[in-house]
This record gives C-alpha cells, sequence and structure tokens, in this order.
C-alpha cells in the first residue's frame, strides 16, 4: 500500500477559503484607508492656508503693513472688494475664528461642505479647521484638526495638525 503524501485538494481548498475569510475580515484593521484620507485632507488644507498666507504677507510687504499689530490688507480692489484682517502681515486668526469658513475662504479655496472653523480651544489669537461635524478638542486621542495660531512680531504663524484621532 502507497503512503499518502501531501495534502488532498478539498483540504487545500478549505484553507484558502479560511485565509481567505481572515484576509478580509483583518484586511481593514491593518489598512486603514479612511483615517490616512483623512489626515492628508488635512495635510492638503495646511499647505493651502501656509501658501496663502505666504501671499498675504506679500500684499502686506507691499503696502508696507507687514510689521503692524492689527491691519488690514486688500487683496482684491473694486467691489465688492476683498480685504484680510492682519496681524504682523498675516491673516488674523482671530477674524477667521470669529467669521468662519466664509472668511477663510477670503484667500483660501476650501470646501465649506467638508470642513468647519471653530474658535481657539485654549487660547485667543488661533482658529481650529476640523471636519463637517467635528469639534475643536484638547484631548489628543480624538484629535483630527488644523491649528493656525496668529504670528507674532518674531515669527510667522504657526500651522499644526493633529492627526492622532483622524
Amino acid at each position: 500500500m502507497k503512503q499518502q503524501r501531501g495534502f488532498t485538494l478539498i483540504e487545500l481548498i478549505i484553507v484558502i477559503v479560511i485565509l481567505g475569510i481572515l484576509a478580509v475580515t483583518a484586511a481593514p484593521r491593518f489598512i486603514d484607508v479612511q483615517s490616512d484620507a483623512r489626515r492628508s485632507s488635512l495635510d492638503g488644507v495646511a499647505a493651502a492656508i501656509q501658501g496663502a498666507s505666504q501671499l498675504v504677507y506679500a500684499k502686506a510687504a507691499i503696502a508696507g503693513v507687514q510689521n503692524e499689530a492689527d491691519d488690514t490688507v486688500t487683496l482684491v480692489a473694486g467691489t465688492p472688494g476683498v480685504s484680510v484682517a492682519t496681524v504682523y502681515g498675516y491673516p488674523d486668526a482671530d477674524a477667521v475664528g470669529a467669521g468662519g469658513i466664509a472668511y477663510l475662504r477670503r484667500f483660501v479655496d476650501i470646501n465649506d461642505s467638508e470642513f468647519t472653523i471653530s474658535d481657539g480651544t485654549t487660547t485667543d489669537n488661533q482658529f481650529v479647521v476640523v471636519f463637517e461635524g467635528g469639534s475643536a478638542t484638547t484631548t489628543t486621542a480624538e484629535q483630527c484638526q488644523l491649528t493656525f495660531a496668529d504670528a507674532t512680531a518674531s515669527a510667522p504663524p504657526t500651522i499644526t495638525v493633529q492627526g492622532t484621532g483622524c
């Protein structure tokens, strides 16, 4: 009598089916695409705000008000002109926080149905960008937000993306 070596076809099929089921249930836990996409969206908004802030600063420098602690820069002349409140030549975080997404859209092309803006969570002179339906938080594990803090006389504004909670 010949001794069996290897697996039968049925045993191989059963093992492959079991491995397939395990892969389908376990893969989403290891590949968190939605979280990465949300973090990337915030990084994109941060880059847009950074670039727009530099352009506002350039306009302020042309107008000679880049060293003023409180001023206004006209981005588009005419009717209805577009003006942005500035702090040391950069956009004023308090004005953006109070005016919300509509005010931010004056100098950044941002989708107002996807993001919302709130005032800073702990201090003045900052605003927080979160996804629609979210809220600004100081709890690190829940943070999925972008924080913009005003410029100072010696430093440009600080833009920080917290993505632990995305």
